[in-house]
Parts: C-alpha cells; structure tokens; sequence
C-alpha cells in the first residue's frame, strides 16, 4: 500500500542512511503522499521499527506502513548492503518526520596476543 511512498523517498533514505554512522538523520515527508496512498483513509502513521542486519524482529508487532518500509528496503540490493551488520532505527512521528537512527553497537577489539617466549 505505501511502496510508492518509500519509492519516491528511496534516493534521500539511502543518502540518511549513509550520514546516520555519525548522527541521526531526519527527513520531512510529506503528509499528502501517506494519505493519498492510504485511499484518504485516516490512520495512525507512527511507527519504531528496528532493523537488525536489515531485518524486522518477526515477534513485534508492526503496522502495514512499517512493515512495506522494511520489505521494500530489503529488496533494494544498495539498501540492503548498507542495512548489513547494523542496528538501524526508523520512526515517524506525527509530522511525517522520518527519523533515522544508527544503533549499531561498537565492536569489541580483540587483544593482541602477547607473544610467548618458549
């Protein structure tokens, strides 16, 4: 129902998505395309969804807005390279404000191994 929506966005998402490794990123959407896709029908838009390497949780609950968000990115091969091996928030709010969130927790470095002498 809203593919058309994230396909209009795609470019600047992919572009948010990039940028979020430093800081979270906000786009303004506008609020005529969700309605116009939703058939003038009134609902509720917000939505937090995390991906996880490009995945949604399959035992949260999502809305048809948020679960269109994250199929469509999957099936875009550029998206999905980027969303591998992250934690990436996604959340609009009642401003059409899509507001994307890196959460991809620091590797761990593993200690060089002191040599031993035999």
């Amino acid at each position: 129902m809203f593919v058309q929506v994230w396909k209009k966005y795609l470019p600047v998402i992919t572009i948010l998505l990039k940028k979020s490794a430093n800081s979270p990123q906000v786009l303004q959407m506008s609020a005529f395309d969700f309605t116009k896709a939703a058939g003038g029908r009134k609902l509720n838009y917000n939505f937090d969804i995390l991906l996880v390497n490009g995945r949604l949780n399959p035992e949260e609950k999502q809305s048809t807005i948020a679960k269109d968000l994250a199929i469509f990115l999957q099936e875009d091969q550029g998206v999905k390279a980027l969303l591998k091996k992250q934690h990436i928030r996604f959340g609009l709010n009642s401003k059409f404000e899509l507001t994307i969130t890196n959460n991809t927790p620091p590797e761990t470095e593993q200690p060089d191994e002191e040599p031993t002498n035999v």
